[in-house]
């Protein structure tokens, strides 16, 4: 079963058994960023600059990705020169529901619904069907901490989980420090061309940017 850069790792956030999202904001943007990384590898978004535009709005086949295009191209039509940073703080909390609900139509996690203190709704989404998450999991092991020669999507979610400092999403058993070299190396590595790289530095950018933030924040 093929899934986007931004299930993946929706994916390796949610807690198996209690469907809870771990790193809850940070995995936001980076699961934005995923679902934009996608569009830039398919030849469908162009970031140059640091701005955004879209290059080809033809539908790509998959269904949520083909939902943030649109509403990407609507947008850059009224926001011309808007950085991808911009697109980012918008999408990141409607593309997280719209990637968790794709899950659940994959068959993958199931949404349970209940409420907190009796008052407040809270969504879950626990495990359904792991075998997708376990070949993730695998495939991540194998190229950073076996050396295995990753392919461009497997690069472009390295270098997504590690802008956005979410080593232990992907490494839950293992000190951020024994796979951080690894994992910038292959984040800064040439997999890809010009266009995509300067795709993936916005985001990078943008990534360490609401890291930082998020973790002042939680210090105060």
């Amino acid at each position: 079963m093929a899934v986007t850069l931004g299930e993946e790792i929706a994916l390796l956030s949610l807690d198996d058994e209690s469907g809870a999202t771990k790193e809850r904001s940070t995995a936001a943007w980076a699961v934005a960023g995923g679902i934009l990384l996608e569009l830039a590898m398919a030849g469908r978004v162009t970031v140059t600059g640091g701005r955004l535009a879209v290059a080809d709005a033809t539908p790509t086949g998959d269904a949520l990705v083909d939902g943030r295009l649109r509403l990407l191209t609507e947008w850059t039509r009224h926001n011309r020169g808007r950085k991808a940073t911009d697109w980012l703080a918008k999408d990141q909390s409607k593309a997280t529901q719209a990637t968790v609900e794709s899950l659940c139509e994959r068959g993958l996690v199931v949404e349970e619904r209940h409420r907190a203190f009796g008052l407040f709704p809270v969504r879950r989404y626990p495990e359904a069907d792991g075998s997708v998450e376990r070949e993730l999991r695998e495939r991540l092991a194998s190229v950073v901490l076996e050396g295995a020669q990753p392919d461009d999507r497997t690069s472009g979610l390295v270098a997504l989980l590690h802008a956005a400092r979410l080593h232990r999403l992907a490494f839950p058993e293992l000190p951020r420090k024994q796979v951080e070299a690894r994992m910038a190396e292959i984040a800064e590595g040439q997999w890809a061309g010009d266009g995509v790289r300067e795709a993936i530095r916005n985001m990078q950018a943008a990534l360490v940017a609401i890291t930082v933030v998020t973790a002042a924040t939680a210090a105060l």
